[in-house]
């Protein structure tokens, strides 16, 4: 198959930082993502300019890809600012902008290409088509999309690439359409402020307050985990694979980005040339990827299948991570443990446990003798409990001191052309060099000159390179050693210039003035926040605009302020779901409220059985 016509796949890493990023590309990504020094949607994940050029520098020599995420809403007063913003990262070598403010279409930009943030909430073709129609080469989708779903909006824009998410956390709202966290305290997800308000312990109650469920983390969901899925979604129209963890450290985001890396290499080379990877070189990660070592809150696919698994897909008991089991104890006296494990443990491991209560403790492990265990701080834990591993201290320290490489493979070929000693470089990027030395008063040699040759040519350790093949066709000619040092300097010098003078970046699309946005009238949970937003919409046929809630709450209409919008159902997580007569008769039929446990926080929960998921809204005086 022609090069060209294979669909080009992509492992996109995240990155709090430079060096989270550049080791995610020596691991194997063909991307990264990172936030700009403001207006991303991780506001403590925020870089220089100078750092994502430092990525930069590192990703493009792979034809890996730097993506700065803009992906906040924008306020007016700050229009301006984010305008130079995005000047500087293009100037800096980035090669998309991942943003949700459609305000940004409206500012004098520089031709970058533009991907659509999965905050903007592209959960309908009609909204997919629209997108594409007004310039954006990358559509981000919801988690919650089915393949099914996936590959309708993939047959509805076939010339736009799809991103979908393949492993880390999950939020329990759609991304963009969730204000719970600003109308309890102010802090914004769409301003990269959310205060995990998911993450809190709620009892659920029937309209009366009698309590259903009590103290359980009923909106904390497990952590995505689709290793056994990339060839399908691959089929139904992905391009670009995605890691959440712009706040994971270094060793988790490595972990993932081998694993997956792996997954999608089997894929590629199973396809029939089909696919290929989107960047080049042989990763060395220095230990084996196992997603189980890393945090997590137990793994759901969620809902991949068009259907929530029956396994469920909350973390009701924590939202933590709770880890494997590694034994029971027998005796505790609050310095020690005694314990029957069934694995070996380490000094500095971390452990946990649930109390009597239902409550997951964790402790760190000063040292460990046998079945002994001594905890960094006193413990009371009855014999017969269970107890996980959920930091492996072994683990981190192989993570740690695994010293990753990435080399792209050359082809080298030293011959003579008449009185020049010439050496070609050809590479796996498709890219091909030659550098001379001319003139070279040469003399035959005495013993055999193409094993020492090879290992002056060979020696590529300050570089990106590694030899594949190396040819040498000089024949028995004594050439200094000096002289062919110099000559393959000069050629891998000349290489990495070809490579940065050929990179190719891709730039913005037009807009279609003529594109109609899929409805006329926008609410607040459009998120429109600025007088841009405003101008784009109305330009696309829009006839009504509500301001977004952060920058106009609403008056209470005595039915509460919509926060949250769910494919999740607590009703089908709790097996009480409203199509069963058991369910009818459980909470009264009809809405429920979840009261955040120690404190005045309370939302009403309503179900929508016709789409399978639920809304939840604050509460007022009335209700």
């Amino acid at each position: 198959m022609n090069k060209d016509k294979k669909r080009t796949l992509e492992l996109l890493a995240p990155a709090r930082n430079d060096s989270v990023a550049i080791s995610a590309i020596l691991a194997g990504a063909d991307a990264v993502y990172i936030g700009a020094s403001s207006h991303g949607a991780r506001r403590v994940a925020a870089n220089s300019i100078d750092a994502i050029r430092r990525v930069v520098d590192t990703a493009h020599p792979y034809r890996a890809k730097v993506y700065a995420t803009v992906n906040t809403l924008v306020y007016d007063n700050e229009l301006a600012d984010v305008e130079r913003l995005i000047y500087q990262l293009y100037r800096a070598g980035v090669d998309a902008l991942i943003i949700q403010d459609l305000g940004l279409l409206r500012l004098e930009l520089p031709p970058i290409e533009l991907h659509a943030s999965t905050q903007c909430d592209i959960r309908t073709v009609e909204k997919a088509r629209f997108l594409a129609d007004v310039g954006f080469s990358r559509l981000v989708l919801p988690r919650e999309l089915s393949l099914d779903e996936t590959r309708a909006i993939h047959e509805a824009v076939p010339s736009t690439e799809l991103e979908a998410f393949i492993h880390g956390a999950l939020c329990v709202s759609y991304s963009g359409d969730c204000r719970a966290s600003f109308m309890t305290c102010g802090r914004s997800a769409n301003r990269g402020e959310c205060a995990q308000i998911c993450r809190l312990p709620f009892t659920l109650t029937d309209p009366q307050g009698q309590p259903l469920v009590r103290d359980r983390h009923l909106l904390s969901l497990r952590d995505l985990n689709r290793s056994d899925s990339i060839a399908e979604m691959a089929a139904a129209g992905v391009s670009s694979f995605k890691i959440e963890g712009r706040l994971k450290d270094e060793g988790y985001v490595r972990n993932a980005v081998a694993w997956y890396s792996s997954i999608l290499d089997r894929v590629v080379d199973n396809s029939g040339g089909l696919y290929q990877r989107q960047s080049f070189g042989r990763s060395r990660q220095g230990f084996t990827p196992d997603p189980e070592r890393s945090f997590n809150r137990g793994f759901t696919t969620y809902f991949l299948t068009g259907r929530a698994p029956s396994s469920g897909i909350a973390s009701l008991e924590t939202p933590k991570a709770i880890g494997r089991p590694v034994g029971t104890v027998t005796r505790c006296d609050r310095r020690s443990i005694t314990a029957r494990l069934t694995t070996t443990l380490a000094n500095g491991d971390g452990l946990g446990y649930f109390d009597n209560s239902g409550r997951f403790c964790g402790f760190r492990l000063n040292r460990v003798e046998g079945s002994k265990l001594y905890p960094a701080t006193p413990r009371d834990i009855p014999p017969g409990t269970l107890l996980y591993r959920n930091r492996d201290k072994e683990w981190d320290d192989i993570i740690t001191s695994a010293k990753a490489s990435r080399t792209i493979a050359i082809d080298m070929l030293l011959e003579m052309a008449g009185d020049t000693l010439v050496l070609s470089l050809s590479d796996e990027r498709g890219l091909r060099v030659s550098a001379t030395l001319p003139d070279l008063d040469l003399s035959q040699a005495v013993t055999p000159q193409e094993t020492p040759r090879r290992r002056i040519l060979e020696k590529l350790g300050d570089t990106i390179y590694r030899p594949r093949q190396v040819s040498d066709l000089v024949g028995p000619l004594f050439i200094p050693a000096s002289a062919l040092t110099a000559l393959r300097r000069r050629a891998v010098e000349l290489l990495d210039k070809t490579a940065a003078a050929t990179y190719r970046f891709r730039y913005r699309l037009p807009e279609k003035a003529d594109a109609l946005y899929p409805s006329a009238t926008l609410t607040m949970r459009d998120n429109v926040a600025n007088r841009a937003a405003t101008e784009f919409y109305l330009s696309h046929g829009v006839t009504s605009i509500a301001p977004a809630v952060e920058t106009d709450t609403p008056a209470d209409s005595g039915k509460g302020v919509h926060v949250m919008s769910t494919r999740y159902c607590l009703r089908r997580e709790l097996g009480r779901c409203l199509l069963t007569p058991e369910g009818r008769r459980w909470g009264g039929g009809g809405s429920l409220y979840l009261v955040a446990t120690g404190s005045d926080q309370r939302f009403r929960v309503d179900f929508d059985c016709k789409r399978c998921g639920m809304d939840i809204f604050t509460t007022t005086g009335k209700e």
